[in-house]
């Protein structure tokens, strides 16, 4: 936290509430929040990232409106699985695409995300999307979610 909180508070705060405003309130169906945030765990590679559940790590969200099992996340990256929806698929593909090569997304695209999607829906999932790749890259590169390489106002790593 120290890194988070401590290191950079007139970043590190606003960050935290864009943070808290993307887990409050998104509009997006919990599945497809998750199916894109988990895309983006694994892209970042970050742990602490792969094993949060929205359903069951966020107070605003209600396990039992939408729950998810454990097949589910497993599948994730796997486009194929017939366990996820159209609108699923289309989030974990955005959140792949929108980290790993946003300029692939063409014509054909857009026009599927279209069709899926409202605008707002899209807006919406752009800016979970953005936070969670720039705040899960942040992570890893932090080794927040490892020994940390940033030291201590003492001098020592957190967490080495």
């Amino acid at each position: 936290m120290h890194a988070w909180v401590g290191a950079a508070p007139e970043l590190t705060v606003p960050a935290a509430q864009l943070s808290s405003a993307v887990y409050e309130h998104s509009k997006l169906p919990l599945r497809e929040f998750e199916a894109a945030r988990v895309r983006i765990a694994q892209i970042n590679d970050c742990s602490l990232c792969l094993n949060w559940r929205s359903a069951r790590d966020v107070a605003s969200r209600s396990p039992e409106a939408d729950s998810i099992d454990e097949d589910f996340y497993a599948h994730i990256g796997d486009l194929s699985w017939e366990g996820f929806s159209e609108r699923e698929s289309l989030a974990a593909e955005f959140a792949a695409l929108f980290a790993e090569n946003h300029l692939a997304m063409d014509d054909t695209f857009w026009a599927r995300m279209r069709a899926a999607y409202s605008d707002a829906e899209i807006v919406d999932l752009s800016v979970c999307v953005g936070m969670w790749l720039s705040q899960g890259r942040l992570n890893r590169v932090l080794d927040i979610d490892g020994p940390c390489r940033i030291p201590t106002p003492g001098g020592s790593p957190i967490g080495g």
